[in-house]
């Protein structure tokens, strides 16, 4: 009920972070994955992989580039004819108040954060349409339920991700296609580093997770694996935290 093995998964923003965390996850349970990422990390990550023995591939781009994502799922569908799943991991952050905000960082996190989103599900809906089935993981947030501080587009952004995630699930799961999120807490990733090094602020945040720990990449493994596989066949719509509970206070 749970195998992913053999499935062909395609996760954005995977040369680091939560995106590199679930396409590990994948991969160590068998699936054949494409790993797309601007950052020239990946070329090394996808690397390693391989020597472990795992099927992984790299497709380097530019999510903010409408064109270049066409490009990367044309890519992606070269080498694996075909897509199960899709994670879309990649993001990226600018934090001003909101007074202070420049419009030209508001137009750079929309278009990663949410236009690049609704793009790629688009792509890969209609092939998962064509094979009769498929599975989309959106990456939502905590700040998809409330405002966060300095971050009105990252928070707009993902806000529209499970507003997204919810009309694509009504859209398509007549369809054989899945489209459900996750949302993960505060995690100790590169993007969250700011808020990290900032002691009293990160003490704070420690303080009110129920966990009393931040979340890791790893914790974004089972997760992924289980809206990946037939034991999510019926969920639909859902936005799920990943978050020490941080949500329940």
């Amino acid at each position: 009920m749970f195998d992913v093995t053999g499935k062909r998964v395609i996760v954005t923003g995977a040369a680091q972070g939560l995106g590199y965390g679930m396409a590990e996850g994948f991969l160590e349970s068998g699936s054949e994955v494409v790993l797309m990422d601007i950052s020239d990390k990946l070329d090394q990550v996808v690397k390693d992989f391989k020597e472990k023995g795992y099927k992984a591939h790299t497709v380097k781009g530019d999510l903010s580039d409408r064109l270049d994502i066409q490009r990367m799922f044309d890519d992606a569908m070269k080498i694996m004819d075909g897509v199960d799943v899709l994670v879309t991991a990649a993001g990226i952050q600018r934090r001003h108040r909101s007074d202070k905000f420049p419009i030209e960082d508001w137009d750079a996190v929309i278009a990663v954060n949410l236009t690049a989103v609704f793009l790629m599900d688009q792509l890969c809906a209609k092939k998962m349409i064509e094979q009769g089935k498929g599975k989309i993981i959106n990456i939502a947030s905590m700040v998809s339920w409330f405002g966060g501080i300095n971050v009105p587009a990252y928070t707009a952004a993902k806000g529209g991700v499970a507003q997204m995630t919810k009309t694509m699930g009504n859209d398509w799961a007549a369809l054989g296609v899945n489209v459900n999120a996750i949302a993960p807490g505060y995690m100790a990733t590169e993007m969250n580093q700011k808020l990290i090094k900032d002691e009293e602020r990160s003490k704070e945040i420690t303080d009110r997770i129920p966990a009393k720990r931040w979340g890791t990449p790893d914790d974004m493994k089972g997760i992924a694996l289980f809206l990946a596989s037939s034991a999510s066949d019926y969920l639909s719509g859902a936005v799920i935290p990943v978050d020490g509970g941080y949500l329940c206070r």
